[in-house]
């Protein structure tokens, strides 16, 4: 059972959250974008407030299967991180029920991370739990020690939500302690949890941008990590008449760290749309 939250009236806008976060994230844009919308955000199955995942997820299904439930038609989908990689998914495998893409520092089915990203995340991540506590954790089920979730949180805060040019000072306390709160929830989940197996659309998106065909926003944060901005470089080339917006001083969460001007562009995007 997914766990969600709407308000306001008139065209769709569903907000969909990142992989190292949840929706909490949305906070500034759920509240600003009910003026006018009716907005729905939800916990993903296995995050938040949602039940956990049973064997296998498939999260682009779950989000129709939402949006059939709430009886939504046709809806916005504004998506972060991996959100937006669910949203482009579900644009192509239902895309009568999509009136538009925003996706912000996003993420894209069936596209091979660099190497250097890896390491990147091995180095600066990865290290901040023994290496066969985290074998342990990844699969699923375990035990987690004191402390393990909040390092791991902290650390992939300071990579990913600050950047890997920026350090801790970068960020206000407000975004750092909002920012490791869910990250830290997310670790704990995903760990104790049972174990999971991710199904993805097929054939995978990344071969098939040319096929979206709504009008797209593509948001980027100018300090996020290099391998994820690569990701807004392929959105923008790949689909026909995508506008991309590049936030200086802003990392991987801009809706949290950048909350005015990613609601402002959002408001923007959607009265095109209704337009």
């Amino acid at each position: 059972m997914l766990s969600y939250e709407e308000a306001g009236h008139g065209p769709a806008v569903i907000l969909i959250h990142g992989a190292i976060a949840d929706r909490r994230m949305w906070d500034h844009q759920f509240a600003a974008l009910a003026a006018g919308h009716r907005v729905i955000r939800y916990d993903w199955r296995g995050y938040g407030r949602s039940g956990d995942t049973d064997g296998q997820v498939c999260h682009h299904e779950d989000l129709l299967a939402l949006m059939d439930r709430l009886q939504v038609e046709r809806a916005a989908l504004v998506g972060c991180s991996m959100g937006g990689a669910y949203a482009v998914e579900a644009a192509l495998a239902a895309p009568a029920r999509v009136s538009g893409l925003a996706l912000i520092a996003s993420g894209l089915a069936g596209h091979t991370w660099p190497p250097e990203m890896l390491e990147q995340a091995r180095e600066r991540v990865n290290s901040a739990v023994p290496a066969e506590r985290l074998a342990r954790y990844r699969q699923g089920g375990a035990e987690v020690e004191p402390g393990d979730a909040l390092a791991m949180a902290r650390a992939q805060v300071l990579w990913q939500v600050a950047g890997p040019s920026r350090g801790r000072a970068d960020l206000t306390d407000q975004v750092w302690e909002r920012a490791v709160t869910m990250c830290r929830t997310v670790f704990e989940r995903l760990w104790s949890g049972p174990p999971t197996v991710q199904r993805f659309l097929a054939p995978a998106a990344a071969e098939r941008l040319g096929e979206v065909r709504v009008p797209t926003l593509v948001v980027n944060g100018l300090c996020d990590v290099p391998g994820i901005q690569q990701v807004s470089d392929l959105l923008t080339a790949g689909i026909a008449g995508a506008r991309r917006v590049d936030l200086p001083g802003t990392g991987h969460l801009p809706p949290l760290e950048r909350p005015e001007q990613v609601t402002a562009l959002l408001t923007g995007f959607t009265a095109e749309l209704a337009s």
